[in-house]
């Protein structure tokens, strides 16, 4: 072959491999933009199914200038509040005001006045107007704070409407960023107290007198709810952002994986666990139904489970998170203030039902697993726990949060501010996480945004439980209640719990748990449970309204994600948190389970028998244990796993016979039906 020919095949080779590689790369290309555009839809879809049912995801649209200066402001806030709750030592009246008065400004910077598209950079006059004049109304308090303590019950006109702009600019805040319904709730009291409450005779002179109670007292807005969102739940808001920004999400996540991945259903037991954990510290159970749910609910379906039990499991795990402890969202830190203990009382007594609640869907998500024979993940795509275990340091902030408050080292909002900090000092280690200076901001911002919600329904829980009290109305609601209950515990629990569920149909739980603890638990109370038994019963029931039909906010969140039937998923939701509504009738009829007046030996049996017991009604239920139950054996179950549960000699007895029994008569079905489909 001469010089030239050689030339030539070496230049046609180059030619067509250059042609090669260009199309290798037009194919990586076109898959880069595939997955690029799928990301982008997935995203998509996250953000409208979070604009549709979480209410502080429709929020105006910032770009520019004006975004750098809403940025500013809020952390700004957050550094303030930080700062008042650790040094400050001015009257409270002006903490409580100035306070208020921030959240009303936030709220008409950040929230529009109604759902849809948002113009960019656009902020209505009249919004403005309103903004002004409603943070005026409690800066005017805030600045005239002293003379209007000593100023008695002798109040101008003129600080009347200044009372009334302050009220209705509370009102419209938390229309916007949380809904209607605790504004009905609020607006039947009002109008009672108006109407018949109040017994002066002159209309004017009963709404001088509601209004100076509710705006210029302790006893409406700035009563205990507002006091202990301002003094506690910002800070640990403001903890909980940072701490998503360390990648402790993700971690839960992985970790989840390497617990329960590879077993049967592994996605569905990731999706208990994960969603548990990151509940726990988010205190959302829409926003965690999403955002977690975004990545396990498709990796259910992928293994098999229909879409309406995808999306349930993830919306009753990521409501469970609130009841679990260390954290517990934010209601803990109400109850704890409440009822007058510490809060590691509070996490410490919350451990034994948050552990029945979670068990309970974990056998849910198993036996469903097995009655439809679905596998696990691949061991070779889950993550390796030695590398894992690495990461383990992002737990130090939380260990250390609870070692503080616990052992009474120092107060709440300390211990929150120093795990803040601490938290910024772990993210140094992990480079993908690392906190910077532009993350700190960040963090800052999105804590001050997650407490204008927090705050405004605190307040609005004010003006509730205030108009209650000044009313008698509380009073008059007991004796009612326990008129027509009589001697029967069990009539006022289930009347309370329908009242709970009812009024937590699309109200944060903060707020749900402050009316609650005003109006229904001192019902229970004075029936003869026991208080903590009393305020655990309407806490538990108030987050349970959040998957409870017909208004179940977080399981149409996960229907949504799962492409699912939304009230067949509320449906399921509300099958697998059974142990929730059975749980609380339990403490209150025996608070041992609470470690009330109990020994070592007692709760430990308690825990055993309670466990087997959420195993037997869940197989009642899922209809399948080792092999599928007719109606006798799942009645069998059920009966048993309830005497199980229910504390006594006899019921254990009784109750762990019926299980046994029917986990031996399944144990033979399946044994003959794989003999006649081997034969």
């Amino acid at each position: 072959m001469s010089e030239k020919d050689r030339k030539e095949l070496n230049q046609e080779f180059a030619e067509k491999e250059n042609d090669i590689n260009k199309a290798e790369e037009k194919k990586l290309n076109n898959y880069d933009t595939f997955v690029d555009q799928d990301d982008n839809s997935i995203h998509e879809d996250i953000e409208t199914v979070m604009r549709k049912y979480d209410r502080e995801s429709n929020t105006r649209i910032w770009t520019g200038k004006p975004k750098v200066i809403i940025t500013v402001i809020l952390a700004a806030f957050s550094l303030w509040c930080i700062y008042v709750t650790l040094f400050a030592t001015f009257l409270e009246e002006i903490r409580l005001t100035s306070f208020l008065g921030l959240i009303i400004m936030m709220g008409f910077l950040i929230y529009p006045a109604k759902k849809g598209t948002q113009k960019i950079n656009y902020m209505p006059v009249g919004d403005i107007i309103f903004m002004i004049v409603g943070t005026g109304a409690f800066l005017y308090f805030t600045f005239n704070a002293n003379a209007i303590v000593n100023q008695g019950t002798r109040f101008a006109w003129y600080q009347i409407i200044i009372g009334i702009i302050g009220i209705a600019a509370l009102i419209e805040v938390t229309r916007r960023c949380v809904g209607l319904p605790i504004l009905i709730v609020a607006a039947f009291f009002l109008v009672y107290a108006l109407a018949y409450g109040l017994t002066n005779p002159e209309f004017f002179g009963r709404v001088r007198y509601l209004v100076r109670n509710l705006f210029y007292t302790k006893e409406g807005i700035f009563s205990t709810p507002i006091n202990v969102c301002s003094k506690y739940i910002v800070v640990f808001i403001i903890f909980g952002a940072f701490l998503e920004r360390t990648g402790i999400s993700n971690f839960f996540i992985s970790l989840a994986n390497c617990i329960a991945g590879r077993f049967a259903g592994g996605p569905a037991k990731v999706a208990v666990i994960s969603s548990a954990l990151c509940g726990m510290v988010s205190g959302s159970s829409v926003g965690n139904t999403v955002t977690t749910g975004s990545v396990t609910i498709p990796m259910m379906k992928k293994t098999g489970y229909k879409p309406e039990f995808a999306g349930a499991v993830e919306a009753a795990s990521s409501t469970g998170g609130q009841i679990m402890p260390p954290i517990m969202g934010a209601a803990a830190f109400l109850m704890a203030d409440f009822v007058g203990v510490p809060y590691s009382d509070i996490i410490g007594r919350a451990i034994l039902p948050a552990v029945l609640y979670f068990m309970g869907i974990f056998i849910s998500v198993h036996l469903e697993a097995k009655k439809l024979n679905l596998n696990g993940i691949p061991v070779e795509q889950l993550p390796k726990f030695r590398n894992l275990i690495k990461k383990s340091y992002l737990l130090l902030p939380l260990v250390m949060l609870v070692v503080w408050v616990s052992g009474n080292y120092m107060t709440m909002q300390r211990a929150a501010s120093l795990a803040i900090v601490l938290s910024i000092v772990v993210s140094l280690f992990d480079k993908e996480n690392r906190i910077t200076p532009y993350k700190i901001v960040d963090a800052l911002q999105a804590g001050a945004k997650s407490t204008i919600t927090v705050g405004a329904a605190c307040g609005v829980a004010g003006i509730i439980s205030g108009t209650i009290t000044m009313t008698g109305l509380a009073n008059d609601l007991i004796n009612a209640i326990v008129g027509v209950a009589g001697s029967h515990l069990i009539i006022a629990l289930v009347l309370t719990m329908l009242c709970c569920i009812v009024l937590g149909m699309g109200v944060p739980t903060t707020a749900n748990y402050c009316i609650m603890a005003a109006t229904t638990a001192p019902i229970l109370i004075r029936m003869g449970v026991p208080i903590l038994a009393a305020h655990f019963f309407v806490f538990y029931f108030g987050i349970v309204a959040d998957i409870t039909p017909p208004v179940a906010l977080a399981a149409y969140a996960g229907s949504a994600i799962a492409k699912s039937n939304p009230m067949k998923t509320a449906f399921t939701a509300s099958k697998l948190a059974i142990a929730v509504f059975i749980v609380p009738y339990v403490f209150c009829y025996n608070p041992q389970m609470l470690l009330i007046d109990t020994t070592p030996g007692n709760l430990i049996l308690i825990a055993i028998t309670s466990m087997v017991g959420i195993f037997g009604v869940t197989s009642a239920l899922e209809g399948y244990c080792y092999a599928h139950m007719n109606p006798v054996i799942r009645i069998m179950a059920a009966v048993g796993g309830l005497l199980l549960i229910i504390p006594g000699a006899v019921t254990d007895i009784t109750g762990l016979a019926l299980v046994i029994g029917m986990v031996v008569i399944q144990k033979a079905i399946s044994r003959k039906e794989k003999r006649a489909v081997q034969g």
